[in-house]
């Protein structure tokens, strides 16, 4: 195998609110929504915040997606979700939430309601997925992918664990439907652990940083850093300083226009406006109070 270099860093800038529920920091940072990331768009990390016992559960009220997909991670606490397709369901600690929006949904994604009344450790991330031409307007679906179905592979000489989600490691292969090729890998290093993780030549493939530090090269990363490698190479080496968590996300560039504003992703002006015609028409469907 022939090492993938570095071939740049983004630091993300500081956390914002998404809703009253989610503190997030935006790790693509000025990567996002570009061909560098590529067939990714975006990603959110809620670190973990200790939220108070309330009533009324926080999080993000209804909003509309077209055109791309979300990816949920639930690293501590428990999301609830419905969209006006009619889907809705609770994911907690490990579990994962693939929401195609597609031709376009409304949804909601809040604290669930156990959550809120106990209070305690909220942390996810969210992960944006574009869609290639031809499928932006498909049927929008919703897979709950919960942790108990995401297969954990040991990583040689006792170096951590690798969690495939979407994507295939060895022979372990994730649950995730997915439009492109393309892998996310929820991976945790322990201290001093050195591992080699293949990746193919060709796809865009990058590391965001979680939790811990972690070397690759020579050259030291922190968290909130996402790391970028170049296309040629088949494999990186990741050494641990400390116990480390990370993704590894790859995939096959989507080589088309991006056209991008708020919660729609298309490809041209002219598609964005219809987006946002129909939202306010009510053809991405509403929700119930």
């Amino acid at each position: 195998m022939t090492a993938k270099t570095v071939a740049s860093v983004e630091h993300a800038p500081p956390a914002h609110w998404v809703g009253d529920g989610f503190h997030v920091r935006p790790l693509f940072a000025g990567k996002a929504f570009t061909p560098a990331v590529s067939p990714f768009l975006m990603l959110d990390y809620a670190a973990p915040v200790n939220f108070p016992p309330r009533p009324n559960p926080p999080g993000v009220g209804p909003h509309p997606h077209r055109g791309f997909e979300t990816v949920t991670i639930v690293y501590a606490g428990e999301i609830e979700h419905r969209d006006s397709a009619g889907h809705e369901g609770k994911i907690g600690t490990g579990d994962v939430q693939w929401m195609t929006a597609a031709a376009g949904v409304v949804h909601d994604e809040f604290h669930s309601r156990e959550q809120s009344a106990k209070g305690g450790l909220v942390s996810m991330v969210q992960l944006w997925v574009n869609l290639p031409a031809k499928d932006k307007m498909s049927k929008p679906r919703y897979q709950t992918l919960l942790a108990a179905d995401i297969p954990t592979v040991a990583l040689a000489n006792n170096a951590g664990s690798l969690r495939v989600i979407a994507g295939a490691f060895g022979d372990a292969k994730g649950p995730a439907m997915t439009f492109t090729p393309l892998s996310v890998w929820d991976v945790r290093l322990n201290a001093g652990a050195k591992t080699g993780l293949p990746m193919p030549v060709g796809h865009r493939s990058m590391m965001p940083v979680l939790d811990g530090e972690v070397s690759v090269g020579g050259r030291k990363f922190k968290a909130g850093d996402v790391v970028f490698f170049s296309d040629e190479g088949t494999a990186i080496t990741v050494e641990a300083t400390g116990d480390a968590k990370l993704l590894i996300l790859s995939g096959e560039p989507i080589n088309e226009p991006i056209a991008h504003y708020g919660p729609f992703v298309m490809n041209t002006q002219a598609e964005l406006r219809q987006a946002v015609e129909d939202f306010r028409a009510g053809r991405m469907g509403d929700l119930a109070a």
